[in-house]
């Protein structure tokens, strides 16, 4: 069987992108093609590139053209698209190609918390503010609305009165280092034995 190809999308350190480079490393049946990035100063470049993967780095309006996008995937192989950090709007012509095969992590439990300018302390500082009793992280299929695509799977920790932004951060990495690469596993696993 032919292996399935993954690129990864990340717009800064890269945590979520090396831990799932390195779930994916020697796998029977998924690698990593490339990481992308739109941040020439971001932390994943050095990253993957002492993880022998190859790196992309594009410009905002590179990245804004669903051409240049396909371009590279198709060049590149690549059939399944994981977004680990990724702030920005993908396009819609880049969807409809990738329908069902580009994955999005967001760091707090969706419908709540999500849409524009929702990442990072931003989602935290949100969910402080309003009290919540618990946050978690979403993986869910990306469409053309911002956080709002089917949701595969969400994860889930507690809350406490006395949690800061940077305290659920925390919590938050925790539930990403554990739980993205293995749903991203068995979705991929699972669309490709149907």
């Amino acid at each position: 069987m032919e292996k399935k190809r993954l690129a990864i999308f990340a717009s800064g350190s890269g945590s979520n992108a090396i831990n799932l480079i390195k779930h994916f490393d020697e796998h029977p049946i998924i690698e990593t093609a490339f990481v992308l990035t739109n941040n020439a100063k971001a932390g994943i470049i050095d990253k993957a590139e002492r993880a022998g993967v190859k790196i992309i780095v594009l410009t905002n309006t590179d990245v804004s053209s669903s051409t240049v996008l396909d371009s590279i995937c198709k060049e590149e192989n690549v059939s399944w698209i994981v977004l680990a950090g990724y702030l920005r709007l993908v396009p819609s012509n880049f969807i409809d190609r990738f329908e069902n095969k580009i994955i999005n992590l967001h760091p707090a439990l969706l419908p709540k918390f999500g849409g524009k300018g929702m990442f990072g302390q931003n989602v935290h500082r949100a969910v402080v503010e309003s009290g919540e009793k618990e946050s978690g992280i979403t993986i869910h299929f990306v469409n053309k609305e911002f956080d709002k695509g089917q949701i595969i799977a969400q994860f889930r920790c507690n809350v406490s009165q006395e949690d800061t932004a940077e305290d659920i951060d925390k919590k938050i990495r925790v539930l990403e280092q554990s739980y993205l690469p293995v749903v991203i596993e068995n979705t991929i696993l699972k669309s490709e034995l149907l």
